[in-house]
């Protein structure tokens, strides 16, 4: 037995949000949510409110969603939506926008701070009071799938790490894929977002969770993404490719609302956090000694639909098109392990992960020989 749920209404192609307003509609007031600069250079933020403004629908723009959003930043946008009588939000970014989104949807509707009936960290109980405002997403990299997922990733300074709280309402209705608006991204942000599109895809189809339609879905994802490998080695990203890994990146992320991810991402979010470096970066680190791991067949099924010979020639690629940009210490490694080995999706993985084989995978994957 397993079950499937995609509540989200996906609509991919050029000028998609032009061309479809009454989907970017869903209430009489909007808060669009998005960082400093990716509404603005992709162009997506001039397209929303051109249709919003012919609408004649009033908005106001939240654009302090920083890398890795904070959960205090987060619930001072949802005060922001309610004195701004928002009833739907509009997401316009990366993967952080989309969950930043998604926070601010909960605490909108749900009162935080010290006197209030819900504080600031019953977010992650995944059970409120009050639905989430509902949402559309427009995302500006093709990496996070975060549009049509239920998950939002948070960081927590307390915990020194990133936590994720999820909820059947916590799902965008609408998402728009338009390849226009990441054809611009600087060549490294389109490697890295493509890659952590590649770690959810093969995470969902390795997963003691998958499931047929999961793992129908995970291949062909990668199949995708397989096609543009050269292009994301040369950086000659074309139009059509980058629809195409817009529409892989959402694959992903339907994968991983059925499946959940493994070590890999929880492992990943330590570098993220302590290091700064690229969450699809940090994950393209792990993944090789991660598929070392686990039952051939499998694995060989990744790497062929990727359209790659070997386990040995993926951990080449991945090597050409992911830089080392700092060093790791054994230090670092044990009291990463520490935090990461608490993880839910610990519990995910196709075998038996401990605290001495996450210790074991990082220092393969990260030092020096």
């Amino acid at each position: 037995m397993f079950k499937f749920h995609m509540p989200t209404k996906v609509i991919v192609g050029e000028n998609c949000v032009l061309n479809n307003p009454k989907d970017l509609m869903l209430g009489k007031s909007a808060l669009i949510v998005t960082g400093k600069s990716s509404g603005k250079k992709s162009g997506a933020l001039d397209d929303v409110i051109f249709v919003l403004e012919n609408a004649k629908i009033p908005y106001h723009v939240y654009d302090k969603v920083e890398n890795n959003p904070e959960i205090s930043d987060m619930a001072q946008g949802g005060r922001l939506a309610r004195e701004c009588g928002a009833d739907f939000i509009i997401a316009i970014g990366g993967g952080s926008p989309m969950d930043a989104a998604k926070a601010i949807g909960v605490y909108a509707v749900n009162e935080s701070g010290e006197d209030g009936e819900f504080k600031l960290y019953d977010i992650f109980k995944g059970e409120y009071k009050n639905k989430p405002l509902p949402m559309v997403a427009i995302p500006t990299t093709a990496g996070t799938g975060s549009e049509v997922t239920p998950y939002s990733i948070l960081t927590l300074h307390n915990e020194k790490t990133k936590k994720s709280f999820s909820c059947v309402d916590s799902f965008f209705k609408v998402a728009f894929l338009d390849g226009r608006y990441t054809v611009s991204l600087p060549l490294q942000v389109a490697r890295n977002t493509a890659v952590d599109a590649m770690c959810h895809l093969i995470e969902g189809y390795t997963n003691k969770k998958a499931s047929p339609s999961s793992d129908y879905i995970a291949l062909e994802g990668l199949r995708i993404i397989g096609k543009h490998l050269d292009a994301l080695e040369s950086g000659s990203l074309a139009l059509d490719a980058c629809t195409e890994l817009l529409w892989a990146s959402a694959l992903g992320g339907i994968v991983i609302s059925q499946t959940g991810t493994t070590i890999v991402h929880s492992m990943g979010y330590e570098l993220t956090y302590f290091k700064d470096i690229p969450h699809g970066m940090a994950n393209g680190y792990l993944v090789y000694e991660y598929l070392k791991r686990i039952d051939s067949k499998r694995v060989a099924d990744c790497i062929g639909a990727l359209g790659i010979e070997s386990l040995e020639n993926f951990k080449e690629y991945l090597e050409k098109i992911l830089p080392r940009v700092c060093n790791f210490t054994e230090k670092e490694i044990l009291d990463w392990s520490e935090i990461s080995i608490k993880a839910r999706n610990v519990a995910s993985c196709p075998y038996q992960a401990t605290r001495e084989l996450e210790i074991e995978i990082y220092k393969n994957s990260l030092l020096k020989e």
